[in-house]
């Protein structure tokens, strides 16, 4: 494909599938998260907003290494999956999940919660007045309210694990087939100076971002065009 050999479309299916499951995790850990930040008046939603929002100033790396520590033999993440069995999670998949939940987890939080805060009261209001219950109000206002939001968080979430270095070299190393993603095989092709091979990853990841925010460009004016025309 495109002069990419086995290893660099093994590199490809292991980024997409990285970014898939850390989406849908994501979106799973976030909307709880940005429910409570967006109405919660307790002194403790300002350390919270400032932890999540954290990875959006922290350099990869230093997140990296601390993560490492953590899911290490003497962390406490590392401690916890070897008394569980699961063996360590450092340089494990699974350990590249955990880190980019930690690093994505700001761009998908901050659209469902201002996509919330957007929607105000009033709707809950009335759909508890027909007597709709918690969950019934949550498919059935929250989520088409916050349909925008939504799709934003994916989309941001989902193109933000596919760019990730600093935090899954640390955490994931280089292994093929196991944590080398195509960010840390790009590395790999520049430092011996394969620039060949380095040019055609760089225009797939170029090509592969431009794409995913031309989607997310293209379902919002899709939306704004909806609301012109009173849909």
């Amino acid at each position: 494909m495109m002069g990419f050999d086995s290893q660099d479309m093994t590199a490809l299916l292991l980024t997409l599938k990285l970014a898939l499951v850390v989406t849908v995790l994501l979106l799973v850990i976030s909307t709880p998260l940005a429910w409570w930040l967006s109405r919660s008046r307790s002194w403790l939603r300002a350390p919270v907003a400032a932890l999540i929002t954290l990875p959006l100033i922290l350099p990869p790396t230093v997140l990296g290494f601390y993560l490492l520590l953590a899911m290490g033999p003497e962390g406490p993440i590392g401690y916890l999956s070897e008394r569980l069995g699961m063996g360590s999670l450092a340089f494990s998949f699974t350990g590249l999940v955990i880190g980019s939940l930690f690093y994505s987890l700001p761009f998908v939080v901050q659209p469902i919660q201002n996509a919330m805060e957007s929607m105000g009261e009033r709707p809950f209001e009335v759909a508890a007045t027909l007597r709709a219950g918690p969950i019934d109000r949550f498919f059935t206002v929250l989520l088409p309210l916050c349909r925008t939001g939504f799709i934003t968080a994916a989309v941001l979430g989902f193109a933000h694990t596919l760019g990730e270095f600093g935090v899954v070299l640390m955490i994931g190393g280089n292994i093929p087939g196991e944590t080398q993603v195509l960010s840390v095989q790009l590395y790999e092709h520049v430092e011996a100076l394969d620039y060949p091979r380095a040019h055609r990853l760089a225009a797939l990841m170029l090509a592969l971002s431009f794409i995913t925010m031309l989607l997310l460009h293209g379902l919002r004016s899709g939306k704004r065009s909806a609301k012109v025309l009173g849909f």
